[in-house]
């Protein structure tokens, strides 16, 4: 027993029937992603726009200005999550969720009436506040109160309402670029884009207030009758409650929490770096890349208009969508390693193919097509897989600090790599950049086969006890010793 943890031996809890609830609970949580989702595709469409009216009102919105405007939601989230540890402990993960809910609506309503760009950067901040907290408790929550076998599929449903968020967005942004007809104006309608999304703000709101609150959090805060009853409504069989109950209890025995845990037990921090790691590659794949600046991509790759360049992200957008049906069908069949491993394949095959492409000429399609087969492997993989790790792999007790410190990691390499990529554009070139990216990938796959482990199937407490009775991280989802 290393570092003070606890025997890998872990209360075993049996599995009924799921009940028809559980799908409506993970919908509804899942309705975070929608907005993180829109909040993150409707930029890429409202950039030019934007751009040309704040010049036309003397305001100089250069490269940087814009990488200012796309990252400063980024740096807002990174924020958010930094806090919502905190948060989430104090209020628990329903009432968490309706916060970055409120905060989604005033930032939407901010962000169109913005007028100048320093305002906008502000704004967006603040919305930031909103994508980081709900990027944070949303799989926390998903995690917490989904059956087992069911926990990679739930998870999966938060990326893929980002996926259907970020679709929307680039549907919307074509209709109110080109075609939207708003006080005797046609088209470039860039404050539309942004707003509107105090809509489905809205009904985010309206949905969380219809979920159970947390039942993990409930005992952790000393209230095991409500957990029940949350249970209860979730759970077929009373022996599944009892069986969920005690294993909790088990897990709570930890008797550091939070960043004593951290500081005290070095098998939990050996979490903490996984999770770290883990979201710099789902960062470093080079997902937001395309997600922010495809309309410049695709103008690089000799898409010339507006129309084309943003229709063209409205396909991007739906390979995203569907895609990710590719990890809610098999993540908890086939496993989380074995998908991730075709993803870094396939990504890394494809970020090569595109850098090929701008070396040869009139090769557009072609790096359109390398573009589609990427986001192919990344939904399938990478963008779902490794927020469900990260929800799996924290103990109860330092659960708050684990995915603090990790979703902090996901916004910082976020906003990183948000602020770069046009100067890595610039300066290396289109092809030596989506090469660099492509390399990546191999180093990744390594990553994986060497340090992360296989959860599918296993309850998080059995994880949990496993991490912290010494096991190698690649261990820690056996179930047999």
């Amino acid at each position: 027993m290393a570092g003070g943890g606890v025997s890998s031996d872990t209360v075993e809890v049996p599995s009924g029937p799921i009940k028809p609830i559980v799908y409506v609970v993970a919908f509804a949580a899942a309705t975070a992603g929608l907005l993180f989702g829109l909040d993150v595709g409707v930029i890429s469409g409202a950039q030019k726009f934007l751009q040309a009216e704040y010049e036309a009102q003397g305001f100089l919105v250069t490269d940087q200005v814009l990488e200012y405007i796309v990252s400063a939601l980024l740096f807002g989230a990174t924020f958010g999550a930094v806090c919502c540890g905190w948060i989430s402990s104090t209020l628990g993960r329903k009432r968490t969720l309706m916060l970055s809910a409120v905060i989604f609506t005033l930032g939407s309503v901010g962000c169109a009436m913005a007028p100048s760009p320093n305002v906008l950067i502000g704004m967006r901040f603040f919305l930031g506040l909103a994508v980081g907290i709900a990027s944070f408790v949303a799989p926390l929550y998903l995690s917490e109160v989904a059956p087992q076998r069911l926990r990679g599929a739930m998870v999966s449903m938060y990326q893929l309402m980002i996926t259907i968020g970020i679709l929307i967005a680039f549907v919307s942004d074509p209709y109110f670029a080109e075609y939207a007809v708003i006080g005797g104006k046609e088209g470039g309608h860039w404050r539309w884009m942004l707003g509107i999304l105090v809509v489905p703000a809205t009904a985010m709101g309206l949905a969380i207030l219809t979920l159970p609150r947390s039942p993990r959090w409930l005992l952790l805060n000393g209230k095991e009758e409500e957990a029940r009853e949350v249970l209860g409504r979730i759970r077929s069989l009373p022996e599944e409650i009892d069986g969920e109950v005690n294993a909790i209890k088990e897990d709570m025995k930890v008797p550091q929490n939070g960043f004593s845990l951290f500081t005290q037990n070095p098998n939990f921090r050996r979490a903490v770096y996984l999770g770290v790691g883990l979201q710099i590659i789902q960062q470093l794949t080079g997902i937001n890349v395309i997600m922010y600046y495809a309309p410049r991509i695709l103008e690089t790759a000799g898409f010339a208009s507006s129309e084309e360049q943003l229709w063209g992200t409205v396909v991007l957008g739906l390979v995203n969508v569907l895609s990710t049906f590719i990890a809610i069908a098999f993540v908890d069949r086939w496993g989380r390693k074995p998908i991730m491993y075709a993803g870094f394949v396939t990504m890394g095959l494809s970020m090569a193919a595109v850098g090929m492409a701008f070396r040869m000429e009139d090769a557009s399609y072609l790096a359109v097509g390398g573009l589609i087969v990427f986001l192919v492997g990344f939904a399938m993989s990478a963008g779902p897989i490794v927020w469900i790790l990260c929800s799996e792999i924290y103990p109860l007790n330092g659960r708050d600090f684990g995915i603090t410190v990790s979703t902090a990691t996901n916004w910082i390499v976020n906003g990183i790599v948000g602020v770069t990529f046009l100067k890595l554009l610039n300066g290396l070139g289109p092809s030596n950049t989506f090469f660099l990216y492509g390399g990546l990938e191999v180093l990744f796959f390594i990553f994986f086969v060497l340090f992360v482990p296989e959860t599918k199937g296993v309850s998080l407490e059995k994880i949990s006890a496993n991490l912290l009775s010494g096991k190698p991280l690649k261990e820690i989802g056996w179930v047999k010793e």
